[in-house]
């Protein structure tokens, strides 16, 4: 009857939700491949540079190259300078840009989530005489001082990529409540409860069965701060509601775990309004 269409609507809904979430998954993964050819690529040229500096100062111990008007700093410093423009462009394909500047470099962290342009954040670096960070526009909530105290001195890459990690899926969270409320309001009961770092999001929605509607409860858990899923997800109903509906939340616990919380309240909300 009405519970089975509504089932397989609900099967249908989560399989395209599967597949659509497969299929950004395939496109961030090529992205991601691009980005190591690049930088595979510098790590050739760093290679390649590094060789023709020893050859040539070898060269020099042995008397066989002698120009005064080619000191052996510039090549370094020449070598310097394209090293750090080809991560530059390393980098912009992963959403991160950079220019050079007097006293170091200016970075920005363009932040997105599902083909959705979002924010934009800015790191201002100081070169000299280590690198430092001299302003910012990363939100307090986000680990900054610990992501730096770990990779900045060592390994810079490192330390943008996991800095726009925690950007990312930060404004992916965020994305996806602020959807949720401008979107489902009607289905929300009261207002959407949640911490500045949206990592954790409580809120109470209804559901209609038999011309009835029953309060959910849902709490989601973000502990992976580097991701915009759920990694624990706990959906309870009414204790007078029927049976069936225990596995109706069942269910929505795993939309929610699986795929971005706005597209899975519209999957399931389109499977009622089929129903009815």
């Amino acid at each position: 009857g009405v519970f089975a269409h509504l089932e397989m609507l609900e099967a249908r809904a989560y399989e395209a939700a599967v597949k659509q979430e497969e299929t950004e998954q395939q496109e961030e993964k090529l992205a991601r491949l691009k980005a190591r050819v690049q930088e595979l690529r510098l790590q050739r040229d760093e290679l390649r540079a590094k060789v023709d500096l020893q050859q040539k100062g070898q060269l020099e111990k042995e008397g066989v190259v002698s120009d005064p008007a080619q000191p052996s700093a510039r090549p370094v410093l020449e070598w310097k300078i394209k090293s750090v423009k080809a991560m530059l462009e390393v980098f912009y394909l992963t959403g991160i840009s950079g220019k050079l500047t007097k006293r170091g470099v200016c970075f920005c962290i363009s932040t997105a989530y599902q083909g959705t342009y979002l924010d934009s954040y800015y790191l201002d670096l100081l070169a000299k005489p280590q690198m430092q960070i001299h302003r910012h526009s990363v939100p307090i909530f986000i680990p900054l001082e610990q992501i730096a105290k770990k990779y900045l001195q060592t390994d810079i890459r490192r330390f943008l990529s996991v800095l726009s990690d925690h950007l990312n899926a930060y404004v992916g969270r965020r994305y996806q409540a602020d959807q949720l409320q401008e979107h489902f309001s009607d289905q929300i009961e009261g207002t959407l409860q949640r911490n500045s770092l949206c990592n954790l999001l409580v809120f109470n929605y209804n559901v209609s069965s038999e011309s009835k509607t029953f309060p959910f409860n849902a709490r989601l858990l973000y502990g992976d701060l580097c991701r915009s899923l759920p990694t624990e997800v706990i959906v309870s109903c009414a204790p007078d509601a029927p049976a069936s509906l225990a596995e109706t939340a069942a269910a929505h616990s795993d939309l929610f775990r699986r795929g971005a919380l706005h597209k899975a309240f519209r999957s399931f909300s389109s499977a009622e309004e089929s129903g009815d």
